[in-house]
């Protein structure tokens, strides 16, 4: 059975690489780099049959046959195949999601990632241009009633894609001058077609974006199912997310209390008795007034990566890898959902490097957005986000995650994004329990514990209970302290991404239940460096399965 199941695997990732090549690309797999998705309605007819196959021949082996390495690639092939079922006949993103259709990220991943010679990434390059028409055609004839919000972040987002063709695809052109007279046409056109989609988007598709971003109870119910891989019922997340966002308010009072007694020595004799949020507000307050600007904030995040990774080392925490990770500024293409990401190296990529990329605020921002983003991304704050994007975050936690080898491809092929941020979050706690960056940045790890546990509660509300921005965005300012423009950003985002915005919260505290029970079976005897060097020796399973590896 081991044997079947391997074989069966082997064949479906074989399969699922050819038809889906700008995945494969991403994954490490170049042997696709000339070819887009097919994205016609034929295209994604082709992906249910594949599917529905693969999960038929899954069911006719028994999973009680399967070595205990082979029992959870199992789970989670399943898991992911049943998803995607769900994805093409329940959710239907094809029929008014235009976000489905950026394939920008595939165009740079062929420029970013240094895996051939220039001049052979460069011609795929020219061959992925080449398809470009077809895959916006197919966009226009697929998309009927997206959501308002939906359709603007595609407008601004193909502004993006139309520099990343025209100024960056030029950058590198000029390394290869002997390219450039047979690049231009292609370039040309598709400029051209990004600028008409523009218009498209712009003047006929907005117009009729009517669509309700929000899921609704039945269909949020099961992706939350997919998107957090946990039985943890929506009714179980949002009470055990509504008692913790009270209890982090009483541990954050506690960071701040000392720190604003020390800031305001007039006022300190009546400290004790001042409101509580009041309090975390003044000194939270107190420490926006060290921030960065659009100019220094990829500059000091590179300087937190530094401290960061020594104080790892010093304390012993877990084992640091010695692959590098290079901070950029994230493309613009790329921006509107989230502040910053960590872009690892595809599991099949033999030279790639890690990106960590910040956005800095979009150019057509006034000054007083401006302000309020770099309020709330403070130098504290900067520190707090480096930890969970890099280190001992994202960028750590990946690189183990690529050491791990199983029989079969699939756990490192589809990494659970529920470990993934959940080890990033409780990463978070582990460098402030440590003491990393003082009070300063333990208050705002604290923070970020309240704007994780928020979210939960927004998706859940948003998309099922009919929240509104206002009543959000009040949530969000008066319970989790923080600025106006991230809390209008998170809303757009928790529109955009059903269901994504619970795996931070879901993940974070599977990890802290994880290592609860290590404590438990390990009374007085807890080595951290040996725990944590355990939870991510498994590559990046669903935590539900950790556990049960840990034997826990």
């Amino acid at each position: 059975m081991d044997e079947q199941f391997e074989g069966l695997a082997a064949k479906y990732v074989e399969e699922m690489l050819q038809l889906n090549p700008e995945q494969a690309t991403l994954l490490g797999d170049h042997r696709f780099d000339d070819r887009l998705n097919d994205y016609s309605l034929a295209g994604v007819q082709k992906q249910r049959e594949l599917s529905a196959r693969y999960l038929s021949a899954l069911e006719q082996i028994p999973l009680a046959n399967l070595s205990p390495v082979n029992q959870v690639d199992y789970r989670i092939l399943k898991d992911r195949i049943s998803y995607q079922l769900f994805s093409i006949d329940v959710l239907r993103e094809y029929e008014w999601n235009p976000l489905h259709y950026n394939v920008s990220r595939s165009i740079n991943a062929l420029l970013m990632r240094d895996f051939a010679p220039l001049e052979t990434r460069l011609r795929s390059v020219k061959q992925r241009l080449t398809h470009l028409p077809e895959v916006i055609a197919q966009a226009k004839a697929n998309l009927k009633n997206p959501p308002k919000v939906h359709t603007e972040t595609a407008i601004a987002q193909n502004k993006g894609s139309i520099r990343l063709v025209s100024e960056e695809l030029s950058g590198f052109l000029a390394q290869a001058p002997a390219l450039k007279a047979e690049m231009a046409p292609v370039q040309a056109l598709a400029m051209t077609s990004l600028d008409l989609y523009g218009r498209w988007l712009q003047d006929e598709l907005l117009p009729k974006s009517n669509g309700d971003f929000r899921l609704g109870d039945e269909k949020f119910r099961k992706k939350l199912r997919y998107s957090v891989e946990s039985d943890l019922s929506k009714e179980e997340i949002l009470q055990r997310a509504e008692a913790d966002l009270a209890a982090t308010q009483s541990q954050a009072y506690a960071v701040a209390l000392p720190l604003y007694k020390s800031y305001f020595p007039v006022q300190a004799a009546a400290a004790d008795r001042a409101n509580r949020k009041e309090v975390i507000a003044k000194v939270l307050e107190k420490l926006f007034e060290k921030h960065p600007t659009n100019d220094t904030i990829v500059a000091k995040a590179g300087e937190a990566l530094k401290q960061t990774t020594e104080f790892v080392r010093s304390r012993n925490l877990v084992t640091v890898p010695n692959q590098p990770v290079k901070i950029i500024v994230m493309p613009e293409y790329n921006r509107g959902v989230a502040v910053a990401y960590c872009d690892s190296a595809g599991p099949l990529e033999k030279n790639g490097e890690t990106f960590f990329a910040i956005s800095p605020t979009p150019s057509d921002w006034p000054p007083q957005r401006v302000e309020s983003f770099f309020r709330e991304y403070n130098d504290y704050m900067v520190q707090d986000l480096t930890i969970h994007e890099a280190m001992p975050g994202h960028y750590l936690q990946l690189a183990h995650s690529n050491q791990f080898k199983a029989p079969t491809m699939i756990r490192s092929l589809f990494r659970s994004g529920v470990f993934a941020e959940g080890w990033a979050v409780y990463s978070e706690r582990v460098m402030a329990e440590q003491g990393y960056g003082g009070p300063e940045v333990r208050l705002q790890q604290l923070k970020m514990r309240l704007r994780m546990t928020i979210n939960a509660i927004l998706d859940s509300k948003i998309h099922t209970a009919g929240m509104t921005e206002k009543e959000a965005v009040s949530l969000m300012m008066n319970e989790g302290f923080q600025e106006e423009g991230e809390a209008t950003g998170k809303w757009r985002r928790a529109a955009l991404t059903s269901a994504q915005l619970s795996t931070y919260y879901v993940g974070s505290i599977a990890m802290d239940d994880i290592r609860r029970a290590y404590e438990l079976k390990n009374p007085g005897n807890v080595d951290y460096k040996q725990l944590h060097d355990r939870m991510l020796s498994f590559g990046t399973p669903p935590p539900m399965y950790l556990r049960e590896m840990m034997g826990l």
